[in-house]
C-alpha cells in the first residue's frame, strides 16, 4: 500500500508505520507524483481535495485530519468511488477552551462578570454543545441558536438567529455552507452588525467566510460594536492584517490545536483507513500525553481574576494573539501568507484542561465546582 500523507499532522509515522510506502508531502498540496499510484490521500483541512487533484490518481480512499469537511469535494469522491473518513469533533473540547479562555479575557479586560452575562451559541453540534456546558459553569445566560437542530429534534430550546442577536456574546460553530435552507457564509454582514449594539462581543471560530470581515471591520471602526475576537479568517492565510489591530483577540485557525485533539484526529483518520482497507488495530496515541501538572490560582486574587490566573497558565490565549500581531506588523508586509501558515504548521501544540490539576485552599476553594465544570482535576491542600 502506498500512503501520501501530509507530513504536518502529528505522529503520522507512527500512526500509519507498518501499512506500507508512506509519502510525506509540505504545504498544501502534493505533487503528481507522489499521488499518481498512491493508494490513499491523508490531508489537513489546507488541501483543497477535488478533481483537480485526484483525476487520474490511483487514490481509492482520502481521509482528513480534521474537524470541517469544506475543503474536501464530497461529491466527486462519491461519484469516483472513493472511501472517505474525517475526524468529527476531533477538536471540539479544544475550541471550547479556547472560547473560555477568551470569555475570561475579554470580561477581565472590561470589568464584567460572567454570570451577568449572557451568550448566543450559533451552531450547538460537538462544538457548541461543550461551550454551552463550560459558559453555564459560569453562571452564564445560555441562548442556543441552531434551526436545523430544531427542525432534526423539534426541540424549541434552539431558536431562530434573530432571536438571539441580544446577547452580549455571540459566538459561532457552525459548518462553512455557501447556500441552501440554512447558509452561513457571510452569517455576520453588514445587515446583522447594524442590529448590534456597542456592548456586544462576536467570537469566530468556525470557519472565516461566516463573518464578512470587511464589514466587520467597519462596524468595529464605527464602535457599532463592542469587540470581536477570531481565530479564523477570509482569505486565509492571506488575511487582512488591518483588521487585527480592530479586534480583542486575533489568533492564526489554531483554536483547535491541542495535543489531544490533534492525537483523536490522527487516531480517528487511522481508523478510518483500517476499516477501508479491512487492517486490524488501528494506532492508538494516549500514550503520548504527559502526567498531569499542577497549578494553583495567584494568591492575591479572588474570583474571576483567580480562575483566569489559572487558565492562561494552562491555556495563554494572548501569546497566540502577540505572535498573529508581530508577524502582521513584519516588514515587508506578510501578503503572501507564507508566514501565517507557517505558523500553524509549527504550533506547539497545548494540552487540553484536564491534563491539569488546580490545587485550592482558602478562599479559593470556592471555586472548585467551576474548576472542574471546565475539565480541570482539582485537589483541596497542599500537593507534595
Amino acid at each position: 500500500m502506498i500512503i501520501t500523507i501530509d507530513d504536518a499532522i502529528p505522529y503520522w509515522k507512527e500512526a500509519f508505520a507498518g501499512l506500507g510506502e508512506l509519502r510525506p508531502y509540505s504545504g498544501n498540496k502534493p505533487g503528481r507524483n507522489a499521488l499518481i499510484d498512491a493508494d490513499a490521500l491523508i490531508v489537513r483541512s489546507v488541501t483543497p481535495v477535488d478533481a483537480a487533484l485526484l483525476e487520474g490518481s490511483a487514490v481509492g480512499f482520502v481521509a482528513a485530519a480534521s474537524a470541517g469537511i469544506d475543503h474536501v469535494d464530497l461529491p466527486y469522491l462519491y461519484r469516483s468511488g472513493i472511501g472517505f473518513g474525517y475526524a468529527p469533533g476531533c477538536n471540539a473540547n479544544s475550541v471550547s477552551e479556547y472560547i473560555t479562555a477568551a470569555l475570561c479575557v475579554v470580561a477581565g479586560r472590561r470589568g464584567w462578570a460572567l454570570r451577568d452575562r449572557s451568550i448566543a451559541i450559533v451552531g450547538v453540534g460537538n462544538v457548541g454543545g461543550r461551550v454551552a456546558e463550560k459558559a453555564r459553569a459560569f453562571g452564564m445566560e445560555v441562548l442556543l441558536c441552531d434551526p436545523p437542530l430544531r427542525e432534526q429534534t423539534g426541540d424549541p430550546r434552539y431558536r431562530d438567529f434573530d432571536d438571539v442577536l441580544g446577547a452580549d456574546f455571540l459566538t459561532f460553530h457552525v459548518p462553512l455552507v455557501p447556500d441552501g435552507a440554512h447558509p452561513t457564509y457571510h452569517m455576520l454582514n453588514r445587515e446583522v452588525l447594524g442590529r448590534l449594539s456597542p456592548g456586544q462581543i462576536v467570537l469566530n471560530t468556525s470557519r472565516g467566510a461566516v463573518f464578512d470581515n470587511r464589514a466587520l471591520r467597519t462596524a468595529l471602526l464605527e464602535h457599532r460594536i463592542g469587540g470581536a475576537v477570531l481565530d479564523v479568517w477570509e482569505d486565509e492565510p492571506r488575511i487582512d492584517y488591518s483588521l487585527l489591530g480592530h479586534i480583542d483577540i486575533g489568533t492564526p485557525h489554531i483554536a483547535g490545536s491541542s495535543l489531544d485533539g490533534k492525537i483523536r484526529a490522527t487516531e480517528m483518520v487511522c481508523g478510518a483507513l483500517h476499516d477501508f482497507f479491512r487492517i486490524p488495530s488501528p494506532w492508538k496515541g494516549g500514550s503520548v500525553i504527559s502526567a498531569p501538572k499542577i497549578l494553583r490560582p495567584e494568591p492575591e486574587r479572588t474570583g474571576r481574576d483567580a480562575i483566569l490566573s489559572v487558565i492562561l497558565k494552562a491555556y495563554n490565549i494572548l501569546d497566540d494573539d502577540a505572535n498573529l500581531r508581530k508577524l502582521g506588523s513584519a516588514a515587508p508586509a506578510p501578503a503572501s501568507g507564507a508566514g501565517f501558515e507557517q505558523v500553524r504548521r509549527t504550533y506547539p501544540f497545548r494540552a487540553e484542561f484536564p491534563h491539569f490539576t488546580v490545587v485550592l485552599d482558602g478562599e479559593h476553594l470556592r471555586l472548585s465546582t467551576i474548576f472542574k465544570a471546565l475539565g480541570f482535576q482539582v485537589r483541596q491542600g497542599a500537593v507534595l
